[in-house]
């Protein structure tokens, strides 16, 4: 446990500190992030890193990421990246013989679908207007006050298990309490920050921020059984992997995108 806290804060530390410099350096974290965590689900599926079809896979998460109004360009849109990477991966499989199946195919689109547009998400709320950090500390704060929440609720209340299959010890009240603390947290930026957010659209943020973080949660959980692992890296000592420790940003950030709460 000591481990646990203890790299825990420290990440969050620098996590925090590169978020507030924003620009370059929070990009290149995040890209960073991204290539790490799409090496652990390659290896999660049984492919080598230096394989085609992980290179494949691999290129199409980048082409989410890489900033390209930076460098003067158009953006490609997500559906053309989607469909080049799955034409490419399915010819791959007909070059190949099949040595490299269909099921392989659909496995590195979903990881470079997951992985790299949902970090990409991350750089589009930090990239949101002059106050890009604070609609970044809103969705970072929501997620982590709903894991902080669901922890202590179900430790000091929990009684009925949330998901025993996938997550045995994940209860309904942890995750109760979860959404409880993530709305104080949305109602604390509001009354901070009231010309920058409303109210409403701060306790909607918080709901979905906590709803669907405690699913990417699930999600990561339910791959990891079939997959019968109890980690999916070592990167973080007493956390396990990026996508251990992603997995709630990875859903939350795409879908409060979609949603239109958050200003463009």
């Amino acid at each position: 446990m000591k481990q646990r806290i203890i790299t825990g804060l420290s990440a969050a530390v620098v996590f925090v500190a590169v978020a507030i410099a924003g620009g370059w350096l929070y990009t290149a974290l995040v890209i960073f992030l991204a290539i790490v965590g799409f090496a652990e689900f390659v290896k999660m599926n049984g492919e080598k890193w230096s394989s085609a079809i992980s290179i494949i896979g691999y290129a199409g998460m980048i082409a989410f990421l890489l900033p390209w109004s930076a460098w003067g360009m158009e953006p490609p849109s997500s559906m053309a990246v989607v469909w080049l990477l799955m034409l490419v991966l399915l010819a791959l499989t007909v070059v190949t013989k099949n040595k490299k199946t269909i099921d392989s195919a659909a496995l590195m689109l979903l990881g470079a679908l997951y992985v790299g547009h949902g970090f990409n998400a991350m750089i589009q709320v930090r990239d949101i207007n002059e106050h890009g950090f604070f609609w970044t500390f809103l969705c970072f704060g929501c997620i982590w006050a709903s894991d902080v929440g669901a922890y202590f609720a179900g430790r000091a209340f929990g009684k009925h298990k949330l998901w025993p299959s996938i997550s045995p010890n994940k209860t309904i009240e942890g995750a109760i309490g979860g959404v409880v603390l993530s709305l104080i947290i949305a109602t604390l930026c509001k009354l901070l920050f009231p010309a920058w957010i409303g109210l409403h659209t701060a306790w909607l943020i918080a709901v979905i921020a906590a709803v669907a973080g405690q699913f990417g949660d699930l999600i990561q959980s339910a791959y990891k059984r079939v997959r019968d692992i109890k980690d999916t890296g070592n990167i973080l000592p007493g956390h396990g992997g990026i996508l251990d420790r992603c997995d709630s940003w990875l859903i939350v950030f795409p879908l409060l995108l979609i949603s239109d709460l958050l200003p463009n």
